[in-house]
């Protein structure tokens, strides 16, 4: 009996276990996917379906903006490329964190630490798959032939201790590093360690190089007019077979390859695909080349575009697309200078003031659509404004979470994309030039603190002159081109937006 009984109790064990890991994977299929696709210097004029003056196609972004939400007042939190992945990762204002201004370097440092929340750990907390493929461009650790890692010196300003780290002949590139995707929360990445005109030109695996730099490039169209357009990249360190034209199809091929591993996988996977393109160096591969009538750079995002659709083909395929979250955004306005739209009459950043870099709309004025079947109305539109670090506290809207954990600068969008409502109260958002210049949006109201882009346009930075304005305040309602300064007739708005950004910032 005593036997008979232990049987029992061991059988009822099993079929509890069992019945756990049943519920287990139930509870997990339910979940989403996750797939966020971040273009590269991409702007909101580019997109066909939101520009219809375009000169580019993009049909596969604009079928996936048919069959999602498409936000029209998105903002990325910087107008540069590495504050932007600080954000949209941290859910966290870049100036927040050690670097104040500009972008990392190939062999910066990580800048996010590793105590820092990240929505890859939460989410890979909660069950997820976490993949980063694509250009990283947050810094990685690099360990040195002395056995140390590459990671700034104590009490040296970090924004020049990025610059000041030349010595390539220190690194070992046979080990892998620390911090980068690994320490950010990414179960498996394959990257590009920043922009495609920085060296080292090489890709790491899992924290890795997969070849080490051992060849040089003494860059390419180093004379270009305007300066870094075309197919630019600067001289140093790089891989013996590094292809620059190789680098986006490598990525789309890689993340393809992720997703379908994840075909038969009992959980939830978060792919992160930070594309490399169109910025540059533009280097369309052959069959895009004279595709469109923007030259080199419309070929190339009508390439970008292309990639796109290979991605949203491989989760039909697979049979993963009815429950997969699809994110597309930019991470900034488009490198598109005043002579490009005279000679080619192509607005990459629409009608918006300015470029990539710049304070202005067209520094951070992005687009953004999300797509999920089911739960989000096919071709629906949202004017609520948002920014990319909203990302983070969003995919916590999926479950249950304490707010006190809420990452400081992000606020949920599900409830928008899913029009449950209008507005979700977000606090006003923040913009940052990449000169370290500040502005404020509060309704249909942009503060910025000083004059100029603060970026790549002219005037940069002027002085004031005298009686004359000290900021810039511009209704964009009724100018979106902010071409009406209005800071000496709105001196108490002045006020009111200087002292809320004050508070939000802390000083």
């Amino acid at each position: 009996m005593k036997y008979k009984n232990l049987t029992i109790v061991a059988l009822l064990i099993s079929i509890f276990w069992l019945t756990s890991c049943e519920v287990k994977k139930e509870s997990q299929a339910v979940q989403p996917n996750i797939v966020y696709i971040l273009a590269d210097d991409l702007g909101y004029g580019d997109v066909s379906a939101l520009n219809p003056n375009s000169k580019v196609k993009t049909p596969n972004i604009d079928q996936l903006s048919t069959e999602g939400m498409v936000f029209r007042d998105a903002h990325s939190n910087s107008s540069v490329c590495t504050p932007t992945r600080y954000g949209i990762l941290t859910g966290q204002y870049c100036w927040r964190s050690r670097i104040k201004s500009g972008v990392l370097l190939g062999y910066s440092p990580s800048l996010i630490e590793e105590t820092t929340p990240t929505v890859a750990k939460f989410l890979r907390d909660k069950g997820y798959t976490t993949a980063c493929i694509g250009k990283w461009h947050l810094g990685v650790d690099l360990k040195l032939k002395d056995g140390t890692y590459h990671q700034g010196e104590p009490g040296v300003d970090f924004t020049q201790e990025l610059r000041g780290f030349k010595d390539f002949e220190k690194i070992d590139f046979s080990q892998a590093a620390q911090g980068g995707p690994k320490g950010a929360g990414f179960d498996y990445s394959f990257i590009l360690p920043a922009s495609l005109d920085f060296q080292p030109y090489m890709y790491m695996e899992n924290n890795l190089a997969v070849e080490a730099p051992t060849a040089y490039t003494n860059g390419n169209a180093l004379d270009a007019d305007p300066w870094a357009t075309g197919a630019f990249w600067r001289e140093g360190q790089m891989a013996p077979s590094f292809s620059f034209e190789g680098v986006l199809p490598t990525f789309t091929n890689k993340a393809v390859d992720f997703i379908e591993k994840q075909k038969d996988a009992d959980q939830p996977f978060f792919l992160y695909f930070p594309m490399n393109a169109p910025h540059t160096p533009w280097v369309p591969i052959d069959e895009f080349k004279g595709s469109s009538a923007v030259a080199e750079y419309g070929d190339y995002v009508q390439m970008v575009d292309n990639q796109v659709g290979q991605l949203l083909q491989s989760l039909k395929d697979n049979g993963l697309d009815e429950n997969t979250i699809v994110v597309f955004t930019s991470d900034n306005g488009a490198y598109w200078h005043p002579e490009f739209i005279e000679k080619y009459k192509h607005r990459a950043n629409h009608n918006f003031r300015g470029m990539k870099a710049d304070i202005w709309e067209a520094g951070h004025h992005i687009p953004f659509m999300v797509k999920w079947p089911g739960k989000i109305e096919a071709g629906s539109t949202s004017d609520q404004t948002i920014s990319l670090t909203d990302f983070f506290d969003t995919a916590r809207n999926l479950f249950e979470t304490n707010d006190s954990e809420k990452p400081e600068d992000s606020f949920s969008i599900l409830s928008l994309a899913q029009n449950k409502e209008v507005s979700n109260n977000r606090p006003p958002v923040i913009h940052h030039s990449s000169q370290g210049k500040f502005a404020i949006r509060i309704g249909d109201w942009k503060f910025i603190e000083d004059l100029g882009s603060g970026g790549f346009s002219e005037p940069k930075n002027p002085e004031p002159v005298p009686g004359g304005p000290l900021g810039q305040l511009y209704n964009l309602k009724t100018d979106p081109q902010e071409t009406e300064n209005l800071y000496l007739e709105q001196s108490e708005r002045v006020k009111e937006m200087t002292l809320k950004l004050q508070e939000i910032r802390g000083y």
